[in-house]
C-alpha cells in the first residue's frame, strides 16, 4: 500500500510556517479557488456531463453555482468570522477578561463522494481553507473527468504543501485515513462512515461525518396538492435521485393519495418530459453495480407510474411505487436513486409514530398549511434539517447549518458553519495583575465563606 507519509509531513511543515494562518493568504486562496473554477467552468460541465450525463443546467445550478456562492459568501464574511470574540466573565473573575479565538486544526482530509463530486469536494474545502488550514482531497474514482478536473484546478491554483489532490480507489482512502490528520470531514454512505470513523479514533482525529438515510416527506390533508407534486419531483429526481437529502418516501394522507398521485405524475412529465428515457438531459446512474441495486428493487409494491430502464445507458426513469410497506426491500435502506415510494397514512400521530421509530433521518420535508401541524412534526421528529412546503432548498442557504444526527451524520457546514467546523475555539481568560482576590486562596480567612456566597 503506498504511504502519503511524505505528502503530509510536508504540509505540516508547511502550516508550522503560520503562512496560512495569515487573514490575507486565506483570502488570497479563496479568490485563487474561485478564478481557478471560473477560468474551467465549461471543462467541469463537460466533465459532469460524462460522467453522470448532467445538463449544463443542473451542472451550474447544483455544482458550479452554489460553489462560487459558497466562495462568495465567505469572501464577504470571513474578516468578522475570524475576528477574536470578546465574551462575558462572572463577577467571580472580576478584573479578567475572556476571548475566544478562532484557531485553524492544522492538516484536514476531505474525503467527496461521486453524486455531486464537484460540490461536495469543494464546499468543505471553501471551509479549510478560510479557516486557515492545510488540506488534502481525496474526490471519488467513480467521477474521473470531474476527479481530473478538480485536480487540475487546485494544481494550477495552490502549491501541493497547501492544498493537494489525490486520486485513487479504495486503497487510496485506506492509505490516507492511515496517516495522522487533525480534522477529517467524509461525505458517503453511513457504512463507509463507520470506517472513517474507527480510522480517526486511532489518532483521536475529529471528524465531520455527511451521511444520509431515508429522508420522508409527509403530504398533509391540507396541502397544496399541485404546488407539493411539482416541488417533490423536482428535489427527488433532480440528479437522478442520486441526492444525500433527495425525498427517498412520501407519506401522504390517505384522503388525499390518488389527487396526489395524479399531481405527481403531471409534475415528472413537465420536468422530464413524456419519455425521460430519450430526454438527452436526464442524469444517469454512476455504474453497473448501481443501476443494477436498484432495479431490483422495482417488483417492490405496485408500479404506479414510470419503471423503463435503459441498461446500456445506465437509465432509469422516475418512478413511483405504491401499495409499499415497512417490511419491503426499497424500505430498508436508503434508495439513492429515481424511485419513489408512497406509503399512506390516517392521522398524524400514525405518521409520526411511524417515522420516529427509524432512524433519524438527514432531512425531513412537511407540506401543510396548518402551523400546529408543522409544529407537531418539528417538535416530535428528529433529523438533521428541512423544509417546510419544499424540498431540497434549505441546503442552498449560507445562513442555515447543514447536517445530520445520530445515524444521518455529524458535524455541520455550509457559511459560517464550515468555518466554524474547520476551526477550533480556543478559549482565553486575560487576567488583570492591578489586583488580586485573596478569597481563592486557601490561607485566606473566611475564605470559605466568601467563596459560597458567590458559588451557589
Amino acid at each position: 500500500m503506498v504511504s502519503y507519509g511524505r505528502l503530509t509531513d510536508r504540509q505540516r511543515s508547511f502550516f508550522a510556517s503560520g503562512e496560512t494562518k495569515s487573514l490575507g493568504y486565506r483570502i488570497d486562496a479563496l479568490r485563487r479557488l474561485k478564478a481557478g473554477i471560473q477560468q474551467r467552468e465549461g471543462q467541469l460541465i463537460n466533465a459532469l456531463k460524462a460522467d453522470l450525463n448532467k445538463s449544463e443546467f443542473e451542472a451550474y445550478m447544483t455544482e458550479i453555482g452554489i460553489v462560487l456562492e459558497e466562495i462568495s459568501f465567505a469572501l464577504k464574511h470571513l474578516r468578522a468570522w475570524a475576528k477574536p470574540r470578546k465574551v462575558k466573565t462572572p463577577i467571580t473573575h472580576f478584573g479578567a477578561r475572556g476571548y475566544i479565538y478562532s484557531e485553524p486544526y492544522g492538516l484536514a482530509l476531505i474525503l467527496a463522494p461521486w453524486n455531486y463530486p464537484f460540490q461536495l469536494a469543494a464546499a468543505p474545502l471553501i471551509g479549510a481553507i478560510a479557516a486557515g488550514n492545510c488540506a488534502v482531497l481525496k474526490p471519488s474514482e467513480l467521477t474521473p473527468r470531474t476527479s481530473e478536473t478538480i485536480a487540475e484546478i487546485i494544481r494550477t491554483s495552490f502549491q501541493e504543501d497547501y492544498i493537494t489532490v489525490v486520486q485513487g480507489g479504495i486503497e487510496t482512502s485506506e492509505a490516507l485515513l492511515m496517516e495522522k490528520f487533525d480534522y477529517i470531514f467524509f461525505t458517503g454512505s453511513v457504512p463507509v462512515g463507520k470506517i472513517v470513523m474507527i480510522a480517526a479514533a486511532k489518532h483521536l482525529t475529529p471528524v465531520t461525518l455527511e451521511l444520509g438515510g431515508k429522508s420522508p416527506c409527509i403530504v398533509h390533508d391540507d396541502a397544496n396538492l399541485k404546488l407539493a407534486a411539482r416541488r417533490i419531483a423536482w428535489g427527488k429526481f433532480m440528479n437522478a435521485g442520486q441526492t444525500c437529502v433527495a425525498p427517498d418516501y412520501i407519506y401522504v394522507h390517505q384522503s388525499v393519495k390518488e389527487r396526489f398521485l395524479k399531481e405527481l405524475e403531471s409534475a415528472i412529465k413537465e420536468l422530464y418530459g413524456e419519455r425521460p428515457l430519450l430526454n438527452p438531459d436526464y442524469t444517469r446512474i454512476v455504474g453497473r453495480k448501481y443501476f443494477d441495486r436498484l432495479k431490483a428493487f422495482l417488483g417492490n409494491g405496485t408500479l404506479a407510474f414510470g419503471g423503463g430502464t435503459d441498461s446500456e445507458k445506465l437509465i432509469i426513469e422516475p418512478t413511483v411505487l405504491t401499495d409499499i410497506g415497512w417490511q419491503d426491500p426499497v424500505m430498508q435502506e436508503e434508495i439513492f436513486g429515481p424511485l419513489l415510494p408512497v406509503l399512506e397514512y390516517g392521522d398524524l400521530p400514525e405518521a409520526i409514530r411511524e417515522i420516529g421509530s427509524q432512524p433519524k433521518p438527514l432531512a425531513l420535508y412537511l407540506f401543510t398549511e396548518s402551523k400546529g401541524v408543522q409544529e407537531k412534526v418539528r417538535e416530535r421528529l428528529s433529523f438533521g434539517g428541512g423544509c417546510i412546503n419544499d424540498t431540497v432548498y434549505h441546503i442552498t442557504s449560507p445562513y442555515l447549518p447543514f447536517g445530520g444526527v445520530g445515524s444521518s451524520g455529524m458535524g455541520a457546514y455550509h457559511g459560517q458553519a464550515s468555518f466554524d467546523t474547520f476551526s477550533h475555539s480556543k478559549s482565553v481568560l486575560k487576567q488583570t495583575t492591578w489586583f488580586d482576590l485573596p478569597f481563592r486562596f486557601p490561607n485566606r480567612k473566611n475564605g470559605l465563606k466568601i467563596i459560597k456566597r458567590f458559588l451557589k
